[in-house]
């Protein structure tokens, strides 16, 4: 039987015979980093691109949407009619029913030429829908007239704007009362105006909206609410906070960022594991005869195997937390009104114990050649 001292000493020449070659040490450190930094810099991106998208529905302070069928993402659609609102006003357990115009909208620059909006229109007092995230005024200022709130960044695109300026809005004057910052999904920058002002820009109907947001009455069940509206308006689908966003993120993974994200991310993997592979099969290579040694003095292919796979582990913590640590520096360093990588604090677990795993799969193919090794090379 072998004893617990037996196995520290098998990890501890492992370890001893990792660092001796530095540079196959440095090369597959760089190739589990490589792997790191590719896989989770594409996830981080992924997920902000989809946060983007979804930060309107999380922001909007809604717990149940409304919304045209066939919905499936958050765009400017097909309009209902103020009785949807007015049924939904009367359903058991809806504290507030407001609705919500989102069409899209032109705005005329100074010097010429028009940028893409995506006016809302929001109620007052609720604020159902918005605006958020304001880095300048205050959202009471759409309660003044003729005025609209716009994206911050997008500032110098609309023709440099700032408080107080007065530009033209679908052929309308607007004057800007407030800045947001970040509110920029893969279409044209959320800009926000009072319900009526926004129907009368957009020339919608005083009876039309795009969605009707609920908010649930304290206490009351989210799901038993939703249940109840689909019922009393079955014209039209009615979705909780969550699965609206959960529809958005399935429907841009299948239709848009889900194959090219998931490519880019198997690609780093499969590099960080050609790599390991390689340089672990390279130095057993290299080290054949003090293989050969090892088991020319008792020592078993599960020791070598042991021997391997402390290396490979130590190699997958290593490159997976400097991996880590340049993913968290490049993020800081690209994050932007346009994008905002995430990086969720589980990957900081997660990560490390995947790449150990592919450590330890490489690991194998060197292994198969020591399983060969015939002790009695090194007396040749």
């Amino acid at each position: 039987m072998r004893n617990l001292g037996h196995y520290r000493v098998m990890a501890s020449v492992g370890f001893r015979m990792m660092f001796y070659d530095k540079a196959k040490l440095v090369g597959t450190i760089l190739g589990v980093i490589f792997a790191v930094v590719l896989g989770v810099q594409q996830l981080s991106i992924l997920l902000g691109l989809l946060s983007k998208n979804t930060m309107f529905i999380d922001n909007s302070g809604a717990d149940l949407w409304i919304v045209p069928p066939g919905t499936s993402q958050l765009q400017s659609g097909s309009l209902m009619s103020d009785s949807v609102l007015a049924r939904a006003r009367t359903t058991e357990g809806v504290a507030i029913a407001e609705p919500l115009l989102y069409r899209s909208a032109t705005l005329k620059k100074p010097s010429g030429g028009v940028e893409p909006v995506t006016l809302v229109g929001t109620s007052f007092p609720s604020r159902l829908g918005g605006p958020w995230n304001l880095v300048a005024g205050e959202p009471e200022a759409l309660t003044e007239p003729d005025t609209v709130i716009l994206e911050d960044s997008e500032r110098e695109k609309y023709g440099g704007i700032d408080l107080g300026s007065v530009r033209e809005l679908n052929g309308r004057r607007v004057r800007v009362g407030a800045f947001t910052w970040g509110l920029l999904p893969f279409g044209p920058a959320y800009a926000f105006a009072e319900l009526g002002h926004a129907r009368d820009i957009t020339s919608t109907a005083t009876d039309q909206m795009s969605f009707v947001l609920v908010k649930v009455r304290p206490g009351e069940d989210i799901e038993v609410v939703r249940e109840q509206l689909a019922k009393k308006i079955p014209e039209q689908l009615v979705l909780t906070r969550t699965g609206f966003s959960r529809t958005v993120v399935t429907t841009l993974l299948r239709e848009q960022l889900g194959a090219s994200f998931a490519t880019s991310t198997a690609f780093g993997l499969i590099i960080g594991f050609v790599i390991v592979a390689l340089s672990m099969f390279s130095s057993v290579l290299d080290n054949l005869r003090e293989f050969g040694t090892l088991k020319a003095i008792g020592c078993t292919n599960f020791d070598l195997a042991l021997l391997l796979f402390c290396q490979a582990t130590l190699y997958g913590l290593i490159g997976s937390l400097l991996g880590l640590g340049l993913v968290a520096r490049m993020a800081e360093g690209i994050r932007g009104p346009k994008l905002v990588p995430i990086v969720p604090e589980v990957f900081y677990a997660v990560v490390p114990l995947i790449m150990v795993m592919v450590c330890l799969v490489a690991s194998l193919l060197a292994l198969g050649r020591i399983r060969k090794l015939e002790p009695g090379m090194v007396f040749r």
